[in-house]
């Protein structure tokens, strides 16, 4: 489900912070409204493996590269800390090669590509999150990245098995931009000159 990366309560403690708040929370609306629209085209061609499916395999992780950039430049005038964006970003981009070669195999080599991500990027999630749990506001971190540890099992289990195909990404991927939203909402609400 991504890595989560700001306790709204450290982001809405003085005035200076209003600006990384209220640009996290655009982003974190971007990224719910990318995963909703991702995932309802996924779905319209989770069936099979086409090309404009390959493209959307590999779209997600390099928008979740773009968007772990644009959190690094928000996270470092303020001196928090960036380890994880990092250690994110290379995960996504080594995904999206992976993606695009596990294409050309069918949905079985997908899913488990799609599963490993979802495992170690949700660890790191997990991690991240049980760190920060004295800033406040890291449950819906932890929760998204245990969900999505979980999820990453069940995709590689699933690619063994017969039945093998898309639509699971998709629900997991609008179940991370829900995160997202959560947390887009909870900075607006505590973060009273972010929401400008």
């Amino acid at each position: 489900m991504d890595t989560l990366t700001e306790s709204a309560a450290a982001t809405a403690s003085t005035p200076a912070a209003a600006s990384p708040a209220a640009a996290l929370r655009k982003l974190y609306f971007l990224r719910f409204a990318f995963a909703a629209a991702w995932a309802a085209l996924l779905l319209t061609t989770a069936g099979t493996l086409t090309t404009l499916t390959a493209v959307l395999l590999v779209a997600y992780p390099l928008f979740d590269v773009g968007c772990a950039v644009a959190d690094l430049r928000s996270a470092r005038p303020e001196g928090r800390p960036v380890r994880g964006l990092y250690v994110n970003a290379v995960l996504s981009t080594l995904t999206a090669v992976g993606l695009a070669v596990a294409a050309t195999s069918g949905i079985p080599a997908v899913l488990r590509v799609w599963g490993a991500w979802a495992i170690t990027a949700g660890l790191v999630q997990l991690a991240v999150g049980v760190a920060r749990r004295g800033l406040g506001g890291q449950w819906a971190m932890i929760a998204s990245g245990g969900i999505s540890t979980l999820a990453g099992a069940s995709f590689v289990a699933q690619a063994g098995g017969a039945d093998a195909s898309l639509s699971a990404l998709a629900g997991y991927a609008f179940l991370g931009g829900v995160f997202f939203l959560v947390s887009a909402l909870r900075l607006g609400r505590t973060g009273g000159a972010a929401k400008g």
